[in-house]
């Protein structure tokens, strides 16, 4: 979407009174983080989202993309299955849990409005999933709200089954 098409979709959802406005990934392209600086500089009543991976770079360019924004968030993610924590973080699962407190505190550093979501997540070890979206360990802050997301699979009957 270019910058204008993003603009007149955020105005006509506010006008519906939508409340959070996913606006793009600041940091996926120089055309998207000007969409969605585009859309925090336009929208006045809705929340405006930036997403960032639970990355140092990805977050800071949400932030900036979003701090002309009357209220903004940013929605932060890092992948919590066993399969996409060894073959494409390369991480162990304490790392993961690390990075996705440390993305939480980044985050907050710009706003109080923090989004947390563990990518694939139907696949994650439900105990994991806890410990990440909700660290008990203080300092660690809870994110505003928590996703549970998949985009890769659903789950059945304790078994996960990859969609076609």
């Amino acid at each position: 979407m270019t910058r204008d098409e993003k603009v007149r979709i955020a105005k006509a959802l506010e006008r519906l009174r939508v409340d959070i406005i996913e606006a793009g990934f600041p940091a996926a392209s120089p055309g998207d983080f000007e969409g969605v600086k585009a859309v925090a500089e336009a929208v006045k009543d809705s929340t405006v989202c930036g997403l960032a991976r639970a990355v140092e770079k990805d977050i800071d360019r949400a932030a900036e993309a979003i701090k002309p924004a009357a209220r903004g968030r940013i929605h932060t993610f890092i992948a919590t299955s066993p399969i996409h924590m060894q073959h494409k973080l390369r991480m162990t699962p304490e790392q993961v849990l690390e990075r996705a407190v440390w993305a939480v505190k980044r985050a907050r550093q710009y706003t109080d409005d923090v989004e947390f979501s563990a990518e694939d997540a139907v696949r994650s070890d439900m105990d994991f999933l806890c410990r990440c979206s909700r660290p008990r360990s203080p300092p660690a802050p809870a994110p505003s709200m928590c996703r549970i997301p998949s985009a890769t699979a659903c789950r059945t009957s304790g078994a996960s089954v990859s969609r076609p």
